[in-house]
């Protein structure tokens, strides 16, 4: 096995090695994670040998989070090139071996590693995965930064089972970056037709019901678009230009100039009053068919949601007016389909691909993020957006952006607008949970903010540094405080300035493992220090800097219990406390974080009579631009459950707990089943509904509106304490948990008392 950069592409056939063992020139960094990875002579693609990846039952080193084989190549021979990586791979899945098919998902991959630690390009087939038992080729298209350090391929197996990798084949196709459009200011004409295309776009791929608009390919239908609409230089030509990019796909819309007088035809308006007629019903927003809450369907019936004769009738940017029917009559539907768009029109290589390199995909990646929130987002009434005027900021930068790096930065900013606690834009290396580990391993420190200052609150093990608890930050990276803050603030979306600024935090101690970094800091005695620490990953996470927090089941004082919440440990580890919960007099759960166990067990033991959850609100959306959006209400109930624990509770919780932890502290602050102590929470709830754009960024957002029990706002306001507690330098320097403290005090008075 071999953990440094080779020359060349080496034993890419699998011949040169022991039936038995890893092959010669290869590494399998999974290989005691639970996975094996050997070569084997069964069935090989050709030739004699191929190699395996197994799943095994328990791994020597922890659990590794799929089975993997790779090379490391030298980059520098390839910088500048389009290169092309194909292969041949099968899976199996004892389970399912019978139907020829697997739960196992064999995914080939490519990543370049470029300097300072950065990814350039980067595919794992996770939209593609590898399932059948037969042999399949694959094929994987990048191009090589011109700072690329090290070129990284091989196979991974995801889930149980096996998989097979054989004759692969390394080919260098031309020049990088051909067929990319460079980057480019937008004048203010192309800034307004690409506006309008961006509101079109919108209205026809949402609200326009024909199976044709269902079946494009909406990702490389606006990629062909910007390149054909960009340059309209007057309102006819932009007219003229939206009309040969839309009838294909929508023959029964309608595009002119500003002052036109456009209608429904009266054959469509004769067929609508005698037909049944399809229309567009969104639950939320479906853009993927992967969650089973949002829905986006398109249905038949007499009773549409929408006026039968009221299209959408838009006044678009660049001086055009758009006519969309949102029914199509059923009756002779065929004359309403176009062509479903699945292929790019433009002229192009075979081989290109989308990618942040290309700027009409930046462009794409904009216009398609930006109509998902414009129509579906349920928030907007509640955060102080101007999402018109966002669109244009990205735009502009989307244009001159350089690389994925600058333009990844761009959709950062459009995203934080949305003031959304799950808002985030997630890497293409995100899909690889080692990769993206690898490149964002915090610093081994836990900071938190005391007032305006950010102090250190637990040191990992082994440092050899003067560092202390205690000690305040007052430099990082040779910058100040406020000029660090100044640079993360607008690239996080949260809904709380208690969860911004814990956002900040962490983004600020994060970089690639093995990188280092300085700062300096203040000891509550005044003395000025230089730091330098390096990070480093581990499988086991034991990297992660946390303060401490007692052990689960701890007495903290005479008959009061202490219960963590947000160890991921599962219910069974509560259960295992009941005996010991029935007997006490006072218990302490910590909610500081995401609950990660079940928190409706947890509820059931402190109620006498059952209790509901807050409002869950999915929306119901028939008309663009969030015009009457209505919501489909529920909601669940917990009932109670013996033993039936005392009273004397309390819940310390802070800027980190969110969602599931909000869900549970709203019960306790609705029915007051006990003290809240510490900070208000993160203000965000409502399941998370992901998609991803053109350039390979997965967004992620809240899809549901949530408002507490009685009806009143959560999002933005999250749950307040009853005991509020505020951290001290001075108690975070001698080792004090307040929070706990106080809690602990609370209960000790009722004692007490009573």
């Amino acid at each position: 096995m071999t953990t440094y950069a080779l020359s060349k592409p080496t034993n890419l056939d699998f011949e040169v090695g022991e039936i038995g063992n890893v092959p010669e020139s290869w590494a399998s960094p999974s290989q005691q994670g639970g996975y094996t990875v050997l070569l084997t002579d069964e069935k090989p693609k050709r030739g004699r040998l191929c190699v395996e990846i197994a799943k095994t039952e328990r791994g020597s080193f922890g659990k590794a989070p799929f089975g993997n084989v790779m090379q490391i190549i030298d980059a520098r021979p390839f910088r500048g090139k389009r290169l092309r990586f194909t292969g041949w791979a099968r899976a199996q899945s004892v389970l399912c071996d019978w139907l020829r098919m697997s739960t196992s998902r064999a995914q080939a991959w490519m990543r370049v590693d470029r300097s300072l630690g950065t990814i350039g390009f980067l595919d794992n087939m996770q939209d593609r995965p590898i399932r059948s038992s037969n042999w399949t080729r694959f094929e994987i298209i990048g191009d090589i930064a011109n700072d690329a350090e090290h070129l990284n391929l091989g196979l991974i197996l995801q889930g149980k089972g096996k998989a097979w990798l054989d004759d692969l084949q390394i080919e260098v196709l031309g020049d990088g970056g051909i067929g990319n459009q460079p980057a480019s200011q937008l004048t203010p004409r192309q800034l307004d037709n690409i506006i309008a295309l961006t509101r079109l776009i919108g209205y026809v791929r949402f609200f326009h019901p024909t199976k044709t608009v269902a079946r494009t390919n909406w990702n490389l239908f606006t990629i062909n678009a910007v390149r054909h609409v960009e340059n309209a230089n007057s309102a006819s030509e932009l007219a003229q230009l939206l009309n040969d990019v839309f009838n294909p796909v929508a023959p029964s819309i309608q595009i002119d100039v500003s002052g036109s007088n456009l209608n429904l035809p009266t054959s469509m308006v004769k067929d609508l009053a005698n037909s049944k007629v399809r229309f567009w019903q969104h639950h939320g927003v479906n853009l993927d068919g992967s969650r089973r809450m949002y829905t986006s369907k398109q249905r038949i019936g007499s009773n549409a949601h929408v006026s039968l004769l009221e299209p959408i009738r838009a006044s678009l940017e660049g001086g055009v007016v758009a006519l969309i029917p949102t029914t199509v009559p059923t009756k002779d539907s065929h004359s309403y389909e176009g062509t479903a768009f699945k292929k790019l029109g433009i002229n192009l290589p075979p081989e290109w691909r989308p990618s942040s390199d290309d700027r009409s995909t930046r462009l794409a990646s904009v216009i398609l993020i930006w109509n998902v929130f414009q129509h579906f987002y349920p928030y907007f009434d509640v955060v102080d957006t101007d999402w018109h005027g966002e669109l244009k900021r990205a735009l502009l930068a989307a244009a001159k952006d350089e690389n994925e790096e600058e333009f990844f930065a761009t959709v950062e900013r459009l995203i934080a607008t949305l003031h959304d606690g799950h808002g985030a834009v997630i890497p293409n290396d995100r899909d690889s949970q080692t990769v993206f580990a690898l490149h964002n391993v915090p610093a081994p420190v836990a900071l938190d903010w005391v007032g305006d200052s950010i102090v250190v609150t637990a040191i990992g093990q082994n440092l050899d540094q003067d560092l202390e608890v205690g000690d305040v930050i007052t430099e990082f990276g040779g910058q100040s405080i406020e000029a660090n803050m100044a640079v993360i603030h607008d690239r996080i979306s949260a809904a709380t300035p208690g969860q911004l600024r814990f956002d900040m935090l962490a983004r600020l101690i994060v970089g690639p493992h093995q990188s280092s970094f300085s700062f300096k800091v203040r000891s509550p005695t005044g003395q000025e220090k230089e730091i330098s620490l390096m990070r480093k990953w581990t499988t086991d996470s034991s990297h992660i800097v946390r303060e401490s927090r007692p052990e689960q089941g701890t007495e903290l004082a005479e008959g009061v219990v202490y219960v963590d919440l947000t160890r991921k440990r599962g219910i069974h580890e509560f259960t295992r406390l009941l005996p010991k919960l029935a007997n006490a007099n006072g218990i302490v759960f910590d909610v500081r974080g995401y609950a990660s166990f079940g928190y409706r067990e947890v509820i059931s033991y402190l109620i006498d009579e059952p209790v509901n959850s807050a409002q869950w609100h999915l929306p119901l959306i028939h008309k663009p631009d969030r015009r009457d959006m209505t919501y489909k209400f529920s909601n669940w109930q917990v009932k109670p459950k013996s033993p039936r624990l005392t009273p004397n509770v309390a819940f310390i919780t802070d800027k980190r707990a969110i969602s599931a932890s909000e869900t549970l502290l709203g019960i306790v602050e609705h029915y007051k089943l006990g003290e809240i102590v510490g900070e208000s929470t993160a203000g965000t709830n409502g399941d998370v509904n992901p998609f991803t754009v053109p350039c390979g960024f997965t967004i992620s957002w809240t899809g549901l509106r949530v408002l507490k029990q009685d009806g009143s706002q959560h999002h933005g306001v999250g749950i307040q304490p009853t005991i509020p507690v505020s951290r001290t330098i001075e108690g975070i320097a001698a080792g004090s948990d307040e929070f706990l403290e106080r809690a602990v005090e609370a209960l000790v008075q009722n004692i007490e008392q009573t």
